[in-house]
């Protein structure tokens, strides 16, 4: 295979040759699923959403009591660390899955759930959107896809930054330079002109409230406000963020059309299932984003039999993604190329193997 020059910035050379090779908003390859069935897959339901959702901030308030009532005590530690985790990999799903409007079957319950979960991690509830939205259209297309978390080669140090909430100073900053000057060129490039201003004014809101939160700190003479708000669950919480993130796609093939080879599904525990609302099930979310996250794990079932098999855990899935990382320092073009069962329709040629 030729080496390949990658340019992630979403107006570069890469982005023009992604057209030019038919690979931007492409046909993606699907698993077959009888039209019933598909139908009884994608109906989306109020109930595990508000469910999960109750459940989700009683923990939150829970694990935030407990670590207020105890703090100046080292017993305070394992509360801070379960609330910065729920509140950090918590908010990473229920933005995601309400973003898609499905989580929830009513609009509003939807809409809420969204804003609160964009202000928790600094990701402009507009921009976002609208990323996601790119991201999915063009998954791991190098140029096209604006959420692409390692390059290649890989920046080991920036990755392992991730794990202590860079990702959150990062959402502060593009705060800061939204609400001063809106949104930059390659942001602008997916998002729609009539949403920039919107995007402006939320973050002109968002600027406001981190205002009122820094003062409460001399006004209190604590650091806890800013435990339970941006810096203490970006140090104690990304860890698990970062873990099912490096997940979904490091390691697997750029530039293909067939989420089967550059998405992974892992098994995960009941816990880390809930945190992440299923998005374990990542292959399977990416072929049928509409299937609301209370239906993943049927899903699974239903066209596992087309589907590489998925990772045993995370110590299997970040082992992988360790080895893919180190190969792809001195190889960039190294990938990780599933082996399907044979009751699945193979890999197609025209769907992956594309250099740019």
């Amino acid at each position: 295979m030729n080496k390949i020059t990658r340019d992630y910035s979403l107006l570069g050379a890469s982005a023009v040759e992604a057209e030019e090779k038919g690979l931007a908003a492409a046909q993606w390859y699907h698993s077959d699923i009888p039209r019933e069935d598909m139908r009884r897959l994608m109906q989306r339901k109020d109930g595990p959403a508000i469910r999960d959702t109750i459940l989700y901030f009683a923990v939150l308030i829970a694990s935030a009591t407990g670590g207020i009532m105890l703090w100046g005590s080292w017993w305070s530690a394992p509360f801070w660390v379960i609330y910065a985790t729920f509140y950090t990999a918590g908010a990473d799903s229920r933005w995601h899955e309400a973003g898609h409007r499905t989580a929830f079957l009513t609009p509003w319950m939807n809409a809420v759930v969204y804003h609160i979960a964009c202000f928790m991690l600094f990701r402009n509830p507009v921009l976002w959107r609208w990323s996601h939205s790119r991201h999915h259209t063009d998954t791991i297309i190098v140029g096209r896809d604006p959420e692409i978390i390692t390059m290649r080669p890989p920046q080991i140090f920036k990755v392992l930054w991730l794990f202590i909430g860079s990702h959150t100073w990062d959402g502060f900053k593009a705060t800061f330079r939204h609400a001063l000057y809106g949104l930059n060129k390659e942001e602008r490039s997916f998002t729609p002109d009539r949403y920039w201003k919107k995007a402006q004014v939320i973050a002109q809101i968002w600027l406001a409230i981190c205002a009122a939160v820094l003062a409460l700190v001399p006004i209190t003479g604590s650091i806890l406000p800013l435990m339970l708000v941006g810096v203490g669950p970006a140090l104690l919480g990304s860890w698990h963020l970062i873990m099912t993130g490096l997940l979904q796609h490091t390691g697997m093939a750029d530039n293909v059309l067939d989420h089967r080879l550059n998405s992974r599904s892992v098994y995960m525990n009941p816990i880390s299932r809930f945190i992440y609302w299923n998005m374990n099930y990542h292959v399977e979310h990416h072929m049928f984003p509409m299937v609301p996250y209370h239906n993943l794990p049927t899903l699974h079932e239903v066209i596992k039999h087309d589907l590489p098999p998925a990772n045993r855990g995370f110590v299997d899935g970040l082992r992988e993604v360790a080895h893919a990382l180190k190969m792809q320092l001195s190889d960039p073009e190294y990938r990780i190329e599933k082996t399907l069962p044979p009751t699945a329709k193979p890999y197609q040629a025209h769907l992956h193997d594309l250099e740019v």
